[in-house]
Order: structure tokens, then C-alpha cells, then sequence
């Protein structure tokens, strides 16, 4: 029972798995219809979409086809056309070209014409020129023997003619505007230097080279020298100026060529004259003394002009430099006073011409402080001027005005010439230098060999001091307008070969005198 039961069991359990494989076969089956089923209508669809697609592109190419078509054949229509004129327009050039090439050719078959005519009236000009000549040189030949002179000689007349009337009418041609230039400019000159002179007024002093101290007495004179001229000794190396005592009553004299030493020398001696001790030791500490009195008086007069002047922003070099003009003269005209004048004078006439009144009087002030040390240094007080000025920093327009107011140089601005004028001004007014008579005669002299060195004059005389010349010319060798000529030469010359403060009149007087006597 037990074996059959297990049998039945183990029968319906193989009939339930059969029936489950049969069933899940059954649904696999029909769920692989389905999807074949639905796979076809995908593909039909996708058939029918496709030959959609195909149809739209084939019409698509079909239209673009038909676009380019029409593209094409407008393009060519229009290479076409273009083709059409330019053809049009090289038949016309081609024309065109035709007839110019008839038109060069006639033009050269004249201009051979033409040359040809040329040529016959070329060989007729030289058979005439060759006639002229003849004719000419015959001409010539009987001018020669009716004149008596040959063609060089009448040439060599008709260069000298000619020459003399070029001179004359370039002289004319030179005084009319000559005369003309003169009209504004010397009236402007004249009113700007007198309105600058009448604003200031100057002071000179004699110049010395020596300092005379007086003594009380004669007994003071061996005092000065000493035992063996031990203390004349000292205050000369103490002071490096020579004393002079000689047989002059009640008096020593100093003599050096640098001032400011001098002026040391004379108030040491003074003191020691006063104080009556004198001795080496003695002399020694009073020279200090005096020495730094002086240098104290020159820093306080280059102040006092520095402020006389209105001036700022100077270097105190430059200050030392100016007092020590104070005791520099040239020509009897103290250096400090000058440079104080020029200042002044160059200044104003800055003012009256519209530029710049401080630059000029710094420029007027500053123009001869060379002076200070010449004679330490080699050059020209200008030259040695311009080196200080650019050493302490002037302005490059200052240096170069104080370096080129002699002209050392050339001026980069008007500031220059003006220090120059100013400069003229304040040396060449009356009483303001006083030359020795020795120098003074020189000049006269040289003044009139100038003078009297040219063709044509006859007499010259320095006259005014030696401010003016007056040249007197033959009257038959000179004319009107060679004289004109003459003095401007002789000026130039002068200017070129003298030195001389101021300016110096060239006057030449041409003049015929005809006298016959009634009996």
C-alpha cells in the first residue's frame, strides 16, 4: 500500500511537471508570435517610411538639379554678354590704335619734313654767322686802327667802366637801405639807451696799483723796518705786497698787484702805526686780523650788491667772487660799481625792449666776475667768467652771456649782446675811465696808420679822445659812394685790429675845391 501510494505520488508529480513544461513552452511560443507579429509591422512601417524618405529626397534632387540648371545657364548668359562687349570694346580699341598708328605716321613723316628744314636753315645760319664774323672781325680790325688800342686793351677799359659803375650803384643800393634799417632801429636804440641811462646814475673811483699809509712821523719809517729789516720782512711775507720807503716825507707805500692783499697790507699797517708795537710776532696777529676784517668787507659789499640789485638764489662763492671786485679797478673804474651799473643798465633796457628785466641785470652783475681771479688764472676775464659761472650752477643762458659779452663766443640769445651794450655803455660814458697817456697816444697813432693805410685818403685825425676819426679823401680817386664804402672798410678793420673801450666814429669827408685867381 505504502509502495503504491509512493507510485501515485511520484505519477501525479511527473504529470504536474509535464504539465508545467507544456504550459510554459505553450507561452513562450505564443509570446515569440507576438513579437514576430510586431517585429513585422516594425519593419513595414519602416519600409513604408523609408520609401517615404527616398520619394522627398528624390524630389529634393530633383528641384536642386532644376536650381543649378537654371544657375548655370543665367551665369553663362552673363560670361555671355560680358564676352559680347568686351569684344565690343577691343574692336573699338583696335580701331582706335589703327588710326593713331596713321597718326604717328604722319606725324613723322612731317617732324622728318620739318627736320630737314632744319637742317637747310642750320646750314644757312652758319653761312651767315660765319659772315657775321667776318664782318666783325673786319669791323673790329677797323675799330682797332681808328682807336689805336687792341680789343685787350678796350676790354680791360670796358671791365674797369663797368667795375666802377657795379661798385657805385651797389654803394648807392647799400646806403638806401643802409638808411632805411637806420630809420626804426636807431630811433628805438637811442630811446631805450637814454630812458636806461637816465635811470641810474654811476660812481668811479681812480684806480690805484699802489696804497699810500701815512705816517706822524719820520722816526716811524725805522720802527716799520726794524733791526736788519727783520718786521719789514715779516709784513712783506705776512701780506706778500712790497713796501716801498723811500725819500717821500711822512709816508710808506704798498705796492702789489693783487688789491685785495694790498688792502690787507694797508690796514695792518695802520693798526700797527697806531698801536706802535711792531714787531714780528706782532705783525703776524694783526696781519690775521686785517685779513679776516677784509674778507668780512668783501662777503658784506657782495651782498650789499647782490641786494642792491634785487637778486636771489646766489651763489655764496659768487657773492665772494663780487666783493672782491670792490677792490679791482679797470681803466680808473671801480669792477663792483661797473658790474652794479651794467646790471641796472642792462635790466632796463631788458624792461623797455619786453624780456626779462632780472635775467639781465643777473646776467649785467655777474659779467665781469672773471676779474676776481685773472690774475690767478690764464684767459680772458670772460672766458674765466663763463668757467665760474657754469661751476656754481648758473643758468645755461646766464653762462653763456657772461661768456660771450666780448664776443669770446657766439651768443645763443639776446641776453648777450645786451650785457655787451650795457657793458659799452657804462665803460664808454665820459669820466668814467681814464687810460694813461702813453696807452692813450698808441692808440691815437695806431688809429690813424689804420686810417691812412687805405687807397684814395689823404689825411686822417683821431679826434674826441680817440672816439672819433675823420678820414679826408682825394676828391678825383674817391666818390660819393666809394667813400661810403671806405669808412665802413676802415671801420671793420679797426674793430678787427684794436682794442678800445666803447665805439669808435668813422667819419670820411670827400669834398673839390676849385679856385682860380681874377688878375
Amino acid at each position: 500500500m505504502m509502495i503504491s501510494a509512493l507510485l501515485a505520488g511520484l505519477l501525479l508529480g511527473a504529470a504536474i511537471s509535464f504539465a508545467f513544461v507544456f504550459f510554459r513552452q505553450r507561452t513562450v511560443q505564443q509570446g515569440l508570435r507576438q513579437k514576430e507579429e510586431k517585429a513585422e509591422l516594425l519593419i513595414k512601417a519602416a519600409e513604408e517610411k523609408t520609401a517615404r524618405i527616398a520619394g522627398e529626397i528624390e524630389l529634393r534632387n530633383k528641384e536642386a538639379r532644376l536650381k543649378i540648371e537654371e544657375e548655370t545657364r543665367n551665369k553663362y548668359q552673363t560670361l555671355e554678354d560680358e564676352l559680347s562687349k568686351q569684344k565690343n570694346r577691343m574692336d573699338k580699341r583696335e580701331e582706335q590704335l589703327d588710326r593713331k598708328f596713321d597718326q604717328l605716321d604722319q606725324r613723322e613723316r612731317e617732324a622728318d619734313k620739318r627736320r630737314r628744314q632744319l637742317d637747310e636753315v642750320s646750314r644757312a645760319i652758319e653761312l651767315q654767322k660765319k659772315q657775321h664774323d667776318d664782318l666783325v672781325q673786319q669791323a673790329q680790325s677797323r675799330l682797332e686802327q681808328i682807336a689805336g688800342m687792341s680789343s685787350d686793351s678796350a676790354r680791360a677799359l670796358l671791365m674797369s667802366t663797368f667795375e666802377e659803375e657795379a661798385r657805385s650803384a651797389s654803394a648807392r643800393l647799400f646806403k638806401q637801405l643802409e638808411t632805411e634799417t637806420r630809420e626804426n632801429a636807431d630811433r628805438k636804440a637811442r630811446e631805450v639807451m637814454a630812458t636806461s641811462i637816465q635811470r641810474l646814475a654811476g660812481e668811479f673811483v681812480a684806480e690805484q696799483t699802489v696804497s699810500v699809509v701815512a705816517l706822524p712821523s719820520e722816526e716811524m719809517k725805522g720802527r716799520i723796518i726794524g733791526r736788519e729789516g727783520r718786521n719789514i720782512r715779516a709784513l712783506e711775507t705776512a701780506t706778500g705786497c712790497d713796501l716801498i720807503i723811500d725819500d717821500t716825507p711822512e709816508a710808506v707805500v704798498i705796492s702789489g698787484f693783487n688789491p685785495v692783499r694790498r688792502q690787507v697790507a694797508r690796514r695792518a699797517l695802520e693798526e700797527l702805526i697806531g698801536d706802535g708795537r711792531i714787531h714780528p710776532a706782532r705783525i703776524e696777529n694783526v696781519v690775521k686780523k686785517a685779513t679776516a676784517s677784509v674778507q668780512n668787507e668783501i662777503k658784506e659789499a657782495g651782498e650789499k650788491a647782490v641786494f642792491e640789485v634785487g637778486l636771489t638764489d646766489v651763489h655764496p662763492e659768487i657773492v665772494k667772487l663780487l666783493g672782491t671786485l670792490k677792490f679791482r679797478t679797470s681803466y680808473t673804474q671801480n669792477v663792483l660799481s661797473h658790474s652794479v651799473e651794467v646790471a641796472f643798465l642792462c635790466g632796463a633796457m631788458a624792461e623797455e625792449l619786453g624780456l626779462n628785466g632780472s635775467i639781465a641785470r643777473r646776467c649785467g652783475l655777474l659779467h665781469d666776475i672773471g676779474k676776481a681771479v685773472d690774475h690767478e688764472m690764464q684767459g680772458s676775464h670772460a672766458v674765466i667768467g663763463g668757467q665760474l659761472a657754469k661751476k656754481y650752477r648758473e643758468k645755461p643762458i646766464i653762462v653763456n652771456s657772461v661768456w660771450s659779452h666780448h664776443f669770446d663766443i657766439e651768443p645763443i640769445s639776446i641776453y648777450g649782446p645786451l650785457t655787451n651794450a650795457a657793458d659799452a655803455l657804462s665803460a664808454a660814458r665820459p669820466g668814467a675811465r681814464r687810460e694813461n697817456v702813453e696807452t692813450y697816444l698808441k692808440r691815437l697813432e695806431q688809429l690813424e696808420e689804420i686810417a691812412t693805410s687805405f687807397h684814395g685818403v689823404e689825411k686822417a685825425f683821431a679826434i674826441q679822445a680817440g672816439r672819433e676819426v675823420r678820414v679826408i679823401v682825394q676828391y678825383d680817386k674817391v666818390n660819393d659812394e666809394g667813400s661810403m664804402m671806405l669808412a665802413r672798410e676802415i671801420a671793420g678793420r679797426v674793430e678787427n685790429e684794436m682794442t678800445y673801450p666803447g665805439q669808435i666814429k668813422v667819419t670820411v669827408i670827400r669834398e673839390m675845391r676849385t679856385t682860380h685867381v681874377a688878375n
